[in-house]
């Protein structure tokens, strides 16, 4: 059960983590040159990531 309420929470939190997975990118690439289709990746894979950081922390607090 712990698993689908933190998927529930992380499925939500997917729109809101869009803006800071590009803000991190966009960091990230004027420190080392980023091609197109790695910036498209890396956005995507980030967002996921931060939103399941988000989503555990909200059901376990």
């Amino acid at each position: 059960m712990q698993i689908v309420m933190t998927l529930v929470f992380t499925s939500v939190l997917l729109v809101f983590m869009i803006y800071p997975a590009i803000k991190i990118v966009g960091f990230l690439e004027t420190k080392i040159p980023i091609s197109d289709k790695m910036y498209s990746i890396l956005t995507v894979s980030l967002t996921i990531v931060l939103a399941l950081i988000v989503g555990a922390g909200l059901y376990f607090i």
